[in-house]
């Protein structure tokens, strides 16, 4: 799907794009677009594991129809291998649950639906039994790329942003200013790093098939992410085209060193 055939659906989908102005007319937000350089710019995949994007996962039952729809297991892969590919670095933000974190003494509603169907649990920060094919792990169609010694797995944080991991100090001490922002889930995970990744002065483009959310009574939160990311990130882009951005960065570095 083309920028231009993608407005439609991201307008139906996000009923606040248009912004009523002094006058009361309606008016489109820009679109500021981001550029990307293979120097500068990094892949990050926050949460690319079991119990999000496996049917054996824990949370299947309410983010499954959206993974499906959106096709999200197969577009992270095609992320990864563009990356991969074109010489672009990866990071990892994981989420961990170990024994001592099912002491906290308050939770938000997330939160204690994660703690009490054992979601990303381990049995410890240095015990990696029973850690294989868990729904900690990664899916086994990612560990080609997750784990060849290149991609930076960053330590795990815990609620939903990365204030409380590594990420941030890995991705300056890359030289790392632009992000390609995609993984689970759209409305906390994901959308946390969007937030934080912007606070602390980095330009990101959300990949929106990259992602899928819980769809529950209360709410889609899929849907709920793609207003915001439209409305904060720099950049929405689908797989499609961040692939076809990251091919052309690939391009244009090789021409420039020849």
């Amino acid at each position: 799907m083309t920028r231009s055939e993608r407005a439609p659906l991201l307008a139906a989908l996000a009923t606040g794009l248009l912004l009523a102005s002094a006058t009361g007319a309606l008016a489109q937000l820009p679109d500021p677009g981001m550029e990307i350089d293979l120097e500068d710019t990094a892949l990050v995949i926050t949460d690319p594991q079991n119990d999000f994007l496996s049917p054996d996962g824990v949370t299947w039952d309410v983010v499954g129809q959206s993974v499906t729809a959106n096709n999200t297991v197969e577009n992270l892969e095609r992320l990864l291998a563009a990356a991969k590919e074109n010489g672009m670095t990866v990071f990892i933000s994981p989420h961990y649950y170990f024994p001592t974190d099912h002491g906290w003494k308050f939770e938000g509603a997330l939160e204690k639906l994660m703690h009490d169907v054992g979601m990303f649990d381990r049995k410890g920060p240095l015990n990696l039994e029973g850690f294989d094919g868990s729904g900690a792990d990664y899916l086994d169609r990612y560990k080609r790329y997750i784990l060849d010694g290149e991609t930076v797995i960053a330590s795990p944080h815990k609620v939903y942003g990365p204030e409380n991991n590594d990420l941030i100090l890995q991705l300056r001490k890359r030289g790392i200013d632009r992000v390609i922002l995609a993984g689970m889930s759209a409305n906390l995970c994901t959308e946390s790093h969007m937030r934080e990744f912007l606070e602390q002065g980095f330009e990101v483009a959300v990949v929106t098939d990259g992602t899928a959310a819980a769809i529950v009574a209360e709410g889609d939160g899929y849907a709920a992410a793609l207003v915001n990311f439209r409305f904060m990130a720099n950049d929405v882009m689908t797989t499609e085209e961040a692939v076809a951005a990251i091919a052309e960065a690939a391009g244009s570095s090789q021409r420039t060193n020849e």
